[in-house]
């Protein structure tokens, strides 16, 4: 108790520290620190109002300078041969700095003058308007996506800095870099490529699908203050994007094209006032490694102004589609790849594929004959479903002979034997219903086309038979086509054989695909016997022989599907076939949708037509050499085109003599020049499993079209 007194007063004299001077000198410091706060904020505040734009703009301005975004190059499209489809080439956009050029009396003037005589296209009056309203602007583009050649005159001026030189005045002129997409063959092979935007973003076929892979990645340029206040720059270069080698054969594209354009002209208001036909299209591919070697489709658009809608319509049917708001679905039709979005009923195409089925299974022998009165009722009650020959084929059609002839009522026959769930089970085999995964952009699946085999009725298969009751694409059907004329193996059908850095370093080969063996070989044989009687120009009644070109045995099938709905007078006609007959290298396929003509039924005379004028072009130009009598009409006809008669050429499968009175393997030809015989490579049966050739004697593989050993050099064996 006698201590708390002390304590007391020890806790006073601790408090009297703080004195009242000592408040007075903090509350002094406060205001002062409040005082000079105030000031700060209010000097922020007016140089935010008074002078915030000016500031604002020089900050942009060493943005722009000081960090710059360095484009990348997208990736370039070719041919197989190398020949250009899509390149990137770089153009310069004209930026003005008013600031640098109004920052001395000197420089404006001699700039305009040179802007003025090098860049006609420019509006000088505006340009200095906005220079004198902008004076402070460090960023305008009056012109974008120039040449080189377009800024040339101008920086051999700027960069004339000599004691006499005017680019001394020429100041606050540069040139801004990027890439412009650009197609050197216009509209060739339009609706394989696409295009792109104006951000460089792919649209539709290669384009879209490939886009990431001909995408690179943008560089980047920093400036910086070092220690010394001076400035630095730190760049990081930009990744091109990877070229693309396409499978497309540029020269058997052109001649596709050509064809079908023809055809295009030649049909336009022929029947009814309007086009040709609703669409009209090619494909061509290899039929043992699914290799595209052509697509195409009619009409085209130039890839270079693809919405250019005015060689289509007029001015003021473009207009009237844009008041609408059609306009965009008038572009996205014709932007449309025809042979992988469109789905039809085959027709006639098919029956090959159901003949297949019933050899395959062993519910045909191919010994069987029918009876065809040129109609058959299916379900009782019901009126018949007629034959392709309204007067019937006969008592006695052999399975050759249906498909040659294109008999419906044998056919029909054919699937009442086959049943439900084979017929479904094959049609999936061969990938109907399903995509092919062809690295195109837009393909259609068509599996709600189909019938299940629960769901199937007796008619179903029996139209299904030839052709009617389900959807298929082009390229479903070309790729289970060449499964069935090349032993059975299906091939995964591509565009891409290979990409590769800009300086052509191979990042990837794009082997061909075997996915399935739908067919045995034997059924396959079976089925290109089947296919050359068709085209066989000595039979009678064979649909097909109008599509054999000169000089030589093909195989194929027409087509012709009726439109829905039944009776209307409208059908798609098509053909489809190989060649050369006995060893096939390629296959091809041509639809006309509608064609405009007086009876559409017999449009099937057209299909054969472009057939027949594409083969005969392009089979000399891949070394496929003639091997059939040649009518002096057929002669003619080659010495109109200015193509040569090729039968001299061909070889025996022994290198003996030349068929046709050729001469000798290696002679020279008429013309004093050495012909090259047949490579020994190409007799090889080809190794099911890769799509390559392979030697029977060493087991090594070989690429058909190098010679080349998988490997290694193919320098064994010697012609």
């Amino acid at each position: 108790m006698a201590k708390r007194p002390v304590q007391d007063a020890k806790k006073q004299k601790s408090n009297q520290r703080f004195t009242i001077k000592m408040q007075k000198k903090l509350l002094v410091l406060f205001g002062l620190v409040l005082l000079a706060f105030i000031g700060l904020s209010a000097r922020l505040l007016w140089i935010s109002r008074e002078k915030g734009e000016k500031y604002g703009r020089q900050v942009l301005s060493q943005q722009k300078y000081d960090s710059i975004t360095l484009p990348f190059r997208r990736g370039d499209i070719v041919d197989c041969n190398g020949s250009s489809l899509a390149v990137s080439e770089k153009v310069y956009n004209l930026v003005i700095d008013s600031y640098v050029m109004t920052s001395r009396e000197t420089y404006l003037e001699p700039t305009l003058s040179a802007l003025g005589s090098c860049f006609p296209q420019l509006d000088m009056a505006e340009i200095r308007k906005y220079i004198t309203e902008h004076p402070q602007s460090r960023y305008y583009v009056p012109l974008k996506k120039l040449t080189f050649d377009e800024i040339k005159a101008f920086m051999e001026k700027q960069n004339d800095t000599g004691e006499n030189g005017e680019g001394r005045y020429i100041k606050g002129i540069w040139f801004e870099e990027e890439y412009r997409r650009t197609y050197p063959n216009g509209s060739l092979a339009c609706d394989v490529i696409g295009f792109t935007t104006s951000d460089g973003t792919g649209m539709y076929g290669l384009e879209e699908y490939y886009n990431d892979i001909l995408n690179g990645t943008t560089g980047r340029e920093y400036g910086y203050l070092n220690g010394d206040s001076n400035l630095e720059r730190t760049t990081k270069p930009a990744v091109d994007g990877y070229t693309l080698v396409s499978t497309l054969d540029i020269n058997i594209q052109s001649s596709v094209e050509r064809y079908l354009a023809e055809f295009w002209e030649e049909y336009e208001n022929n029947n009814t006032q309007g086009p040709a036909a609703d669409n009209v299209a090619c494909i061509i591919m290899e039929v043992n490694t699914g290799n595209v070697l052509a697509m195409a489709s009619y009409p085209t658009f130039n890839l270079n102004t693809p919405y250019d809608l005015s060689a289509f319509y007029t001015q003021e049917e473009i207009a009237r589609m844009q008041e609408e708001g059609t306009y965009y679905e008038t572009l996205n039709a014709l932007w449309r790849n025809f042979c992988i979005t469109d789905t039809f009923e085959p027709g006639s195409t098919y029956k090959p594929f159901t003949v297949a089925m019933g050899l395959e299974t062993g519910k045909l022998t191919g010994n069987e004959t029918y009876e065809c009165t040129g109609g058959l009722v299916v379900v009782e009650g019901e009126k018949p479903i007629r034959c392709h020959n309204r007067w019937g084929d006969g008592s006695n059609v052999s399975v050759k002979q249906a498909v040659a002839a294109s008999c419906n009522v044998a056919l029909m026959k054919m699937s009442f034997a086959i049943g439900t769930e084979i017929f479904a089970e094959y049609q999936r085999n061969f990938n109907f219903g399903l995509r092919t995964n062809i690295d195109l952009a837009g393909e259609a699946r068509t599996a709600g086309l189909l019938h299940g085999a629960d769901e199937m009725r007796k008619v179903d298969l029996a139209t299904g038979s030839f052709g009617q009751g389900f959807n298929v694409t082009m390229i479903q059907m070309m790729a289970g086509y060449c499964a069935l004329i090349n032993g059975g193996y299906y091939y995964e059908p591509h565009m891409v054989r290979q990409i590769r850095t800009t300086n052509g370093a191979v990042v990837e080969n794009i082997e061909p695909r075997v996915l399935k063996q739908v067919i045995s070989e034997s059924t396959s044989a079976l089925i290109r016997e089947y296919c050359i009687a068709t085209c066989d120009p000595n039979g009678t009644g064979n649909t097909g022989k109008a599509a054999r070109p000169a000089g030589y045995a093909i195989g194929g099938k027409t087509g012709t599907a009726q439109t829905l709905p039944r009776g209307n007078g409208e059908y798609i006609v098509s053909f489809i076939g190989f060649a050369p007959a006995e060893n096939p290298e390629i296959a091809i396929y041509v639809v006309i949708d509608r064609p405009n003509i007086p009876d559409q039924s017999t449009g099937t005379k057209q299909a054969t037509a472009i057939t027949r004028d594409i083969l005969t072009e392009i089979l000399p130009y891949m070394g496929i050499f003639m091997t059939e009598d040649l009518s002096e009409k057929e002669l003619a006809e080659l010495e109109q085109k200015k193509l040569e008669d090729t039968r001299r050429y061909a070889q025996t499968v022994s290198g003996g003599d030349a068929q046709d009175g050729g001469g000798q393997e290696g002679d020279s030809g008429q013309d004093g020049t050495t012909t090259p015989a047949r490579p020994p490579w190409m007799d090889f049966e080809r190794d099911p499993a890769t799509g390559y050739l392979k030697d029977p004697e060493t087991g090594q593989l070989i690429d058909p079209e190098t010679g080349d050993a998988i490997g290694g050099d193919y320098g064994a064996i010697q012609e």
